[in-house]
């Protein structure tokens, strides 16, 4: 790990230790799944201005989510969520956006953990895939 990933991770701590209500318990377990749907994804901490403390990305060979947290839905958009496969349905935001989607989850949903890993693996491969020569 860097040094910035360290920082990233720290940061991302830090937001979820200060969301002290389902929202804190939902971030951490997204974060979760990320992590160990992929050991070598990288947590990096992005776009900070003086109206934005920032936001959690992670990436592997670019992009592949970030991690928001709102009033009344914890927020993952997928960079490249137009070009992949959804057999479970879990997009349900951004949808007509011709590159990203997301997936708001709201204090009542259920997290499938085994199909968030899935999007999470295949968005790493698309990452990953070399274009054709």
């Amino acid at each position: 790990m860097t040094e910035e990933t360290t920082d990233a991770s720290q940061l991302i701590d830090e937001r979820i230790a200060q969301l002290t209500d389902w929202r804190g318990k939902t971030f951490a377990v997204l974060r979760g799944i990320i992590t160990a749907a992929d050991p070598e994804i990288v947590e990096e901490w992005k776009w900070v201005k003086k109206t934005s403390p920032g936001t959690a990305v992670w990436a592997h060979g670019g992009g592949v989510c970030t991690g928001e947290v709102y009033k009344s839905v914890v927020k993952l958009t997928f960079f490249k969520g137009a070009t992949l496969a959804d057999p479970a349905g879990l997009f349900n935001s951004s949808l007509e956006g011709k590159v990203r989607r997301a997936i708001d989850y709201r204090e009542t949903d259920e997290i499938d953990a085994a199909a968030l890993t899935e999007l999470i693996r295949a968005a790493v491969a698309l990452n990953l895939k070399k274009p054709a020569k």
